[in-house]
C-alpha cells in the first residue's frame, strides 16, 4: 500500500510535466500562426476586394518582389538567436549589388565571377565583424553599426550612382531560362527559388546541426554555453560569417531582382530585415 501510494503522485507529476512540455511546444509556434494568420486574412480580404488579386501572377509578384528581403532576414535570423544584432545587412546588400555591376559593366567580367568574388567578400566581411566582437568584446551593435557606414561608403568608392547590368546573363538567362514556368505567362523567378533554397538550408542547419545547437545555446545563456564546454567564440564567428554570406547573397538576390546596383539603395533595410525575423516568430530576447 505504502508503494502504490508513493507511485501516484510520481505518475501526476509526470503528467503534469508532459502537458507543461506540450504547452511550452505549442507556444513556441504562436507567433508563426499569428503571422500566418495575418498574412492569410489580409490576402482573402485582397482577393475579395479586387478581382484581379487571386490571379496567380499576383501571388508569384508577392513572394518574387520580397525574395531579397527573405534571404536576408535568414542570415539576420542566426545572428538575433545568438544574442546578437546585425546593422550592416542593408549596407551589404547595397554594396554587393554596385560591386557586381561595377565587376560585370566596367571590367567586362563574368556575372558568375562577380557573383562568387561579391558571396566571398560577404563572408569575409561578416568573419570580420565576428572576430571583432568576440576577441575584442565589444558590442555587436556597435561593431555592426561602423561595418555598415563602412559598407555603404565602400559601394560609393566603387561607383558614386545606380548602374545597370546589361549582360546576357541578367538579361536573358536568369529571367527566360532559369525561370520555372507555371503557365504559358507566368514563371517562378530565379529570386523565389534562392529564397526557398535558403529557408531550407537555414532551416536544416538550426535544428539538426552542432552549429544550429550551438547557436540557439549561446543565445539562450552565453555563459551556460561556455560552462557546457562549447565553443562560443567560433560560434559567434561563424554566425556572423554566416550573416555576411547570406546578406551578400541578398545582394545578388537583389541585382536580379532590379537588374542594375546602386550603393544608395537598401537604406533602413536592415530593420526590414529585423522586423521579419520578429515577424517570423524569433524572439529579439
Amino acid at each position: 500500500m505504502t508503494l502504490g501510494t508513493e507511485r501516484k503522485p510520481v505518475m501526476n507529476d509526470g503528467v503534469a510535466g508532459g502537458e507543461r512540455s506540450r504547452w511550452r511546444l505549442a507556444s513556441k509556434y504562436i507567433p508563426l500562426l499569428a503571422t500566418a494568420s495575418v498574412v492569410v486574412t489580409l490576402y482573402v480580404s485582397g482577393c475579395v476586394s479586387y478581382r484581379n488579386f487571386s490571379s496567380l501572377r499576383v501571388l508569384v509578384d508577392l513572394f518574387k518582389d520580397n525574395a531579397f528581403l527573405g534571404v536576408a532576414a535568414v542570415g539576420a535570423t542566426f545572428v538575433i538567436l545568438s544574442g546578437g544584432i546585425d546593422l550592416s545587412v542593408g549596407a551589404v546588400v547595397a554594396f554587393t549589388s554596385i560591386f557586381i555591376a561595377d565587376c560585370v559593366g566596367k571590367s567586362g567580367m563574368h556575372p558568375l565571377v562577380a557573383i562568387g568574388m561579391a558571396l566571398v567578400l560577404g563572408a569575409l566581411f561578416g568573419s570580420v565583424q565576428g572576430c571583432i566582437i568576440h576577441f575584442y568584446k565589444q558590442p555587436a551593435f556597435l561593431v555592426t553599426l561602423a561595418g555598415m557606414f563602412f559598407a555603404r561608403g565602400m559601394g560609393f568608392v566603387i561607383h558614386p550612382q545606380a548602374m545597370g547590368i546589361k549582360h546576357s546573363f541578367y538579361l536573358k538567362t536568369i529571367v527566360e531560362q532559369l525561370a520555372i514556368p507555371l503557365t504559358a505567362r507566368v514563371s517562378i523567378p530565379v529570386t523565389v527559388i534562392c529564397c526557398v533554397v535558403v529557408f531550407v538550408a537555414a532551416l536544416f542547419i538550426a535544428h539538426y546541426t552542432k552549429f544550429g545547437r550551438a547557436v540557439y545555446a549561446i543565445g539562450d545563456d552565453e555563459q551556460s554555453a561556455r560552462l557546457m564546454g562549447l565553443s562560443v567564440g567560433w560560434t559567434k564567428i561563424m554566425v556572423y560569417t554566416l550573416a555576411g554570406f547570406v546578406s551578400a547573397l541578398a545582394g545578388v538576390a537583389y541585382t536580379m531582382y532590379t537588374q542594375s546596383g546602386d550603393p544608395a539603395s537598401c537604406v533602413g533595410f536592415e530593420l526590414d530585415a529585423i522586423a521579419s525575423v520578429v515577424i517570423g516568430g524569433t524572439l529579439l530576447s
